[in-house]
């Protein structure tokens, strides 16, 4: 079997639809529709070059063999995609109705999955077009689709942490104090390209008071001596995300920071040590926030400890109070405690972590200590 320019052959590709349509028989769905985003790409391999309002639409029941319902002026790109051969393709021209056009692929009747990223348009158009027809987010009805990875994504994800690790490593020779945040965070979006990166999704880089706010955008505060400074940043390398955060100290730091940090640091340990398969994704968050509560903290600790990582940056599981499902060998998620002081600074540590048959296995490997820059 020839293998793609993504690195997964067709039968890669055929056996994840398989398995997916298999998943949806369990959970008592006739069926999965699948439009542009993650789950196509994932699926089959077809990303469109541009995601319009033209109807692209994915059909996997248990009577028929994948079909791909496409634009006719996508389906040379279509035919392309690594998947093509495991799909029977058929299009639609401007001018049709794509709705009708879908209607031999549908039952009248049946209870579908659907994806996340499915425009409204769609969806209320297939829903005016079978009016019996329900429908379910994948995410709801199939949260696992996406969620344990082979050896060959787990092989991608660790490639693409190697590389952040590289980026971060590269960051800490640069000058800190008396340059703006968007500075180092462009800083930090070079070094993810140059070490293989095709698409850098966020750099935060938050200085100071800035730090305690989690999803900081960089902007022009000048980072100064004593400030602490939060690092997150991640995207894409060969298909399959990278999420890694690590907090610097511009100079030396007080008693407070350094307690802090530590704090972060031990709740993140704890964390990492309690993966295990059957472990309930929600024991990996409160073991993270028992360490930060039991230290005085834990009001200041505002965010899940995790979610899931693949061909997005974030995707089920989510390591946060309520979720049930337990930890499964090929499971590749974040564990990302922390504490956000306002007004003063924010710490936090994160790594992605893929679930083994015995633990856990770290992909990002840089110092979790405090670590100083100029």
């Amino acid at each position: 079997m020839t293998e793609a320019p993504s690195g997964f052959t067709e039968q890669d590709h055929a056996d994840r639809m398989d398995r997916a349509t298999r998943d949806a028989i369990g959970a008592g769905l006739a069926g999965l529709l699948v439009t542009p985003g993650p789950d196509l790409t994932w699926l089959c391999g077809y990303r469109p070059t541009a995601i319009t309002e033209r109807l692209t639409l994915l059909v996997l029941t248990p009577e028929s063999e994948p079909r791909l319902l496409v634009p006719a002026l996508e389906r040379p790109d279509a035919e392309a995609a690594p998947g093509a051969g495991a799909t029977r393709i058929s299009e639609w021209r401007d001018g049709q109705d794509p709705y009708a056009a879908a209607a031999g692929l549908l039952r009248p009747q049946g209870h579908y999955g659907v994806s996340d990223s499915t425009w409204a348009l769609h969806l209320l158009g297939l829903q005016e077009a079978f009016p019996l027809t329900t429908y379910r987010a994948l995410t709801t009805v199939l949260p696992m689709l996406r969620a344990v990875k082979d050896a060959h994504e787990v092989a991608r994800l660790a490639a693409a942490g190697a590389a952040a690790d590289a980026a971060y490593e590269e960051i800490l020779a640069v000058p800190f104090a008396g340059r703006r945040e968007r500075e180092v965070a462009e800083d930090l979006a070079r070094l993810l390209k140059e070490h293989g990166h095709s698409q850098v999704d966020f750099t935060v880089v938050g200085s100071g008071p800035n730090g305690a706010d989690p999803h900081h955008e960089a902007g022009d505060r000048v980072i100064r001596r004593g400030d602490m400074v939060v690092l997150d940043f991640g995207g894409l390398k060969d298909g399959y995300g990278s999420d890694t955060t690590r907090t610097v100290h511009v100079g030396e730091p007080t008693e407070e920071e350094l307690r802090v940090h530590e704090i972060v640091r031990t709740a993140q340990q704890a964390a990492f040590e309690a993966v295990r398969p059957g472990v309930a994704c929600q024991e990996i968050d409160h073991m993270a926030r028992s360490v930060i509560a039991d230290a005085g903290y834990g009001e200041y600790f505002i965010h899940r400890t995790g979610h899931g990582i693949g061909v997005t940056t974030h995707e089920p599981p989510y390591m946060v109070a309520g979720e049930e499902l337990p930890l499964v060998p090929g499971m590749c998620f974040s564990i990302e405690p922390g504490i956000y002081l306002p007004g003063r600074f924010g710490v936090r540590i994160e790594d992605i972590v893929t679930c083994t048959e015995d633990g856990g296995r770290r992909l990002n490997n840089t110092p979790r200590e405090m670590t100083f820059v100029e």
